[in-house]
């Protein structure tokens, strides 16, 4: 039985996608939505899996929550994928319009609910927004380094709420920059956003939490 995949989050789910290649190669971007969804169609040939990439860059939460129902809803996705954290802490430091944490929590509880109201037989994947301290977080290293970790427990708090899976980022992450002794260059270009490297290592994650789902 066919089955529909969606990603769904900020710029580092968005990777530069094609937005009039909808459901196709490259709608998919060229980061880890892409690594994830090759790898599973070369072991799953004839399963009719049907990959979509509806991230895009500079989102929040809140802008999640405002396209919800047309960019996701709507897809009827059996598999959904979110990764969603960054940019509400970002915004805040660089724009002063960040979301605030229990605005952040508030919001995601929703976004789960609905989903699972409107999808009974969605399986729902949460990822842990994750950063290091170089590049553009360097410029607001203590805010980054507070509200992260924190952002990524609500995250954890939610998926174990809600039954859903949870997937650990900043871990893998952080133990890949200290086994190449600090060049980190190819996991993450300015301490948010992914690298090659840093795109396999969530790509390669990614598929390990959803094993189960296929």
């Amino acid at each position: 039985m066919s089955k529909v995949i969606l990603f769904q989050g900020d710029s580092i789910t968005d990777s530069q996608r094609d937005r009039k290649c909808d459901g196709l190669c490259y709608g998919l971007g060229n980061g880890y939505a892409l690594l994830a969804a090759s790898r599973l169609l070369a072991d799953h040939p004839n399963d009719g899996l049907q990959f979509f990439n509806h991230g895009i860059s500079g989102n929040r939460v809140v802008d999640l929550y405002a396209r919800w129902k047309q960019d996701t809803i709507n897809v009827k996705p059996d598999i959904l994928s979110i990764l969603i954290g960054v940019n509400d802490t970002w915004h805040e430091a660089q724009f002063q319009n960040g979301v605030e944490l229990d605005r952040f929590e508030a919001i995601y509880r929703m976004l789960v609910e609905w989903t699972l109201k409107a999808l009974t037989k969605c399986k729902l994947l949460l990822m842990e927004p994750f950063a290091l301290p170089f590049g553009q977080p360097m410029t607001w290293e203590a805010k980054f380094r507070a509200e992260i970790p924190r952002r990524g427990k609500i995250v954890k708090a939610i998926a174990k709420d809600f039954n859903v899976t949870f997937l650990p980022l900043q871990k893998k992450i952080d133990a890949a920059v200290k086994a190449v002794n600090g060049n980190y260059s190819h996991l993450l270009m300015d301490g948010v956003h992914p690298a090659c490297a840093g795109h396999q290592l969530i790509a390669d994650e990614w598929i390990k939490a959803t094993k189960e789902f296929f």
